[in-house]
């Protein structure tokens, strides 16, 4: 036998004893799945369920407790209407002070004409607390945040409201998203009860979440109500 022959046969035995193995092609890593895509529109009924009463909320209670007419618009990330921490705009400071949807709903153009939002949304108000009422509305896949207010009213300038609420999750459409309402002061006028004088705040203060005042109960604010977004097409 060749020499060659017997060398190669010594080695494979020489494996075998040693618990050796030839060479193992590696698996092939599967190739990731692509994400899905949502639908280029979609359209959505919010309906806002006003909880705020004597019976929630007791101190000082109003008599004519209501909200007023939704506003607000569905837009990109590159803009925003209102956060916490940050100056509220005229638009913001005449909805939280005097129920008005103007200029808000100019502001929202605004941004829709420099391509930051699509849609301006109005809605009815409230006239009686608690209450219930809905308002629907089209969103698309490059437009899927979605901002709306209410004034708490009567009151020296707080409200209710989401900020840049985002209906796309994990690459679809969100079926249904409940968000609890807490309420915010504008920062605009120094009121401290329902029916309060106007109180011009100067300078302004930032928007912020209402720790004081007559909404307070056992220490801390209760919701005033919440937001029920559901996808209806």
């Amino acid at each position: 036998m060749p020499r060659s022959v017997l060398f190669g046969a010594f080695a494979i035995l020489a494996m075998a004893a040693c618990g050796g193995s030839s060479p193992v092609a590696p698996t092939p890593t599967p190739a990731p799945s692509p994400s899905p895509t949502p639908a280029a529109t979609a359209r959505y009924r919010v309906t806002f369920d006003a909880t705020w009463s004597a019976q929630t909320h007791p101190t000082d209670s109003p008599g004519n407790a209501h909200f007023s007419g939704l506003i607000g618009g569905t837009h990109r990330s590159t803009v925003k209407f209102w956060e916490e921490g940050a100056l509220a705009s005229e638009g913001i400071q005449l909805m939280a002070e005097r129920g008005r949807q103007t200029p808000l709903d100019l502001e929202v153009g605004a941004a829709a004409v420099a391509g930051h939002a699509q849609y301006v949304l109005a809605g009815s108000d409230l006239p009686r607390s608690p209450g219930t009422v809905s308002h629907e509305f089209d969103v698309s896949r490059d437009y899927p945040l979605v901002t709306l207010v209410t004034m708490v009213a009567p009151s020296p300038d707080w409200f209710v409201g989401v900020s840049g609420l985002n209906l796309i999750e994990n690459g679809s459409w969100v079926g249904e998203k409940v968000v609890t309402l807490h309420a915010y002061d504008a920062g605009t006028d120094s009121g401290v009860t329902f029916s309060s004088a106007d109180i011009k705040t100067s300078p302004p203060q930032p928007i912020h979440g209402i720790t004081t005042g007559p909404l307070v109960v056992g220490g801390s604010v209760p919701p005033l109500g919440m937001f029920t977004l559901r996808r209806i097409l």
